[in-house]
C-alpha cells in the first residue's frame, strides 16, 4: 500500500470539521490547558491514526484524552491509559519502547495501528451517537488500507464500532450479537477476529478491574489469533 494514501487519510482525519461541539471542546481545552502543561502547545484538533501502515492488528479505542492525545497529537500519548497500553505493546513485541510522552519520542509500532471510535476529545469522555456515526467513515477507510486480521476493541464502545462496521460491510453472522467482555473473542465469517479488552482507563486500572496480567493476556490472545490467520 502506498504510504501516500495512508498519509492522506491521516491528513483528512486531522482536517475533519463534521462535529462542531467536539472541535469547540478540543480548542477550548487547548487554550485553557492543564496547569502542569502550561508550557505545551496543545494539538487541539482531530487525532490521526498511529502505527504501521502494513499492520495486521488494529486497536480501536474510544477517543483522545483531553490532556493526552488532544495535547500531544498522537493516540494514547501523554496520559495514564497510554502508559498502560504502550507498556503492554512493548512487552508483546508490537512497540519498540514502552514509553509514549510526545510525538517525537521515537516510538514506533510494529504490525499494529491504533485508531479510535471518535477522533476528537469529547466532553466528559462521552461522544454522542451522532458524533460516533460521523467518525465511522474514518474507521472504514482505515480498514480498507490495512491488511487487518485482528481487531482489538478497548472497551464496549470500540467493540460495538467494529461490529457495526462489519454489518455495514455486509458481513453477517448467525446467532446473537457477540457480547463484549474482557478476553472475549469472535471470528467473523470473513475470517477476521475481534478481541475485547477492558479499556486501560484510570477508572479501570486504579480500581483493579484491569490488572497488568489481565491486559498482557489479551495481547497473548491477539498474537495467537494472528498466527491462526497467517
Amino acid at each position: 500500500m502506498p504510504g501516500s494514501r495512508w498519509n492522506q487519510l491521516n491528513q483528512n482525519i486531522v482536517n475533519c470539521t463534521k462535529c462542531e461541539r467536539l472541535l469547540a471542546h478540543c480548542q477550548k481545552i487547548a487554550a485553557e490547558k492543564r496547569k502542569s502543561f502550561q508550557d505545551w502547545e496543545y494539538w487541539g484538533k482531530p487525532v490521526p491514526n498511529f502505527g504501521d501502515p502494513q499492520a495486521e492488528l488494529l486497536i480501536v479505542g474510544l477517543a483522545p484524552a483531553a490532556h493526552g492525545a488532544n495535547r500531544t497529537g498522537r493516540m494514547f500519548t501523554g496520559d495514564r491509559s497510554g502508559d498502560w497500553l504502550y507498556r503492554a505493546l512493548f512487552k508483546a513485541g508490537f512497540a519498540n519502547q514502552p514509553q509514549a510522552e510526545h510525538i517525537d519520542d521515537g516510538l514506533q509500532l510494529r504490525n499494529c495501528v491504533i485508531t479510535a471510535t471518535c477522533h476528537c476529545a469529547p466532553p466528559a469522555n462521552k461522544p454522542t451517537r451522532e458524533e460516533i456515526e460521523n467518525c465511522h467513515p474514518w474507521l472504514e477507510q482505515t480498514v480498507d488500507l490495512l491488511p487487518v486480521k485482528v481487531f482489538l476493541a478497548l472497551g464496549q464502545i470500540g467493540w460495538k464500532a467494529v461490529l457495526d462496521f462489519k454489518k455495514r460491510q455486509g458481513i453477517n453472522w448467525t446467532g446473537k450479537r457477540p457480547a463484549f467482555s474482557h478476553g472475549a473473542s469472535f471470528q467473523f465469517p470473513d475470517g477476521h477476529w475481534l478481541v475485547g479488552s477492558y479499556h486501560p482507563s484510570q477508572q479501570n486500572t486504579f480500581t483493579g478491574r484491569l490488572t497488568e496480567p489481565m491486559f498482557d493476556s489479551v495481547f497473548e490472545l491477539v498474537k495467537t489469533k494472528l498466527q491462526e490467520t497467517s
